[in-house]
């Protein structure tokens, strides 16, 4: 067999890797609900895929995920906190079962995650902090200067599953972006982060 050929024939079967693993990766971080995604990240100022990668972190897309601490839905809301962000919201009509429902879940998701970034300053750390550990908690790191020393930014976070859940979503971001970035329309903000 020529070079030349011995070269056509890598060069193909690199090109059909690239599309089966960019296939499978899709598989593997879907987009569904993009609607209401786009919308509501729209409606709040937010980054669609930061979005996207809260749901993928929070639920795998599952619009029926429980929790063991009863979260439910896309964006695993408890239902104290869904009775809280309704109640600020004036959502006359909620139960904590429409939590299942995606639209309204990611409705008030959406609405929450604005609502940290209002407190936190635009720290995407702290509001994603937040958003696992709870505000309070995120608050008082903030005011112990083992975990902060400006009392603005966090230099160690108490949980590890705190951690590891911003590190989780940092790579499903990166991720998302990297596949979707060419085929979602826009509107996102260049947020890092790290």
């Amino acid at each position: 067999m020529s070079k030349l050929k011995v070269f056509f024939l890598i060069i193909f079967g690199l090109i059909i890797t690239f599309f089966v693993f960019n296939n499978l990766l899709r598989m593997m971080y879907p987009i569904k609900y993009y609607s209401y995604i786009e919308k509501y990240s729209a409606m709040y100022d937010l980054d669609k895929y930061l979005v996207m990668s809260v749901i993928k972190v929070e639920s795998n897309f599952n619009e029926k995920a429980t929790s063991v601490k009863d979260a439910r839905g896309l964006m695993q809301i408890t239902p104290s906190t869904g009775n809280w962000i309704a109640e600020q919201m004036n959502l006359v009509e909620f139960s904590p079962d429409k939590l299942y429902d995606p639209e309204q879940n990611i409705f008030m998701g959406c609405w929450y995650l604005d609502n940290l970034r209002k407190e936190f300053d635009d720290n995407y750390m702290l509001i994603l902090s937040a958003y696992n550990a709870g505000r309070g908690n995120v608050n008082k790191w903030l005011q112990n200067p083992e975990f902060s020393k400006d009392g603005k930014n966090l230099d160690y976070i108490l949980f590890k599953e705190t951690e590891l859940y911003i590190k989780k979503i940092n790579l499903n971001y990166n991720i998302y972006k990297a596949l979707y970035g060419d085929k979602l329309i826009d509107n996102s903000k260049n947020y890092n982060y790290n």
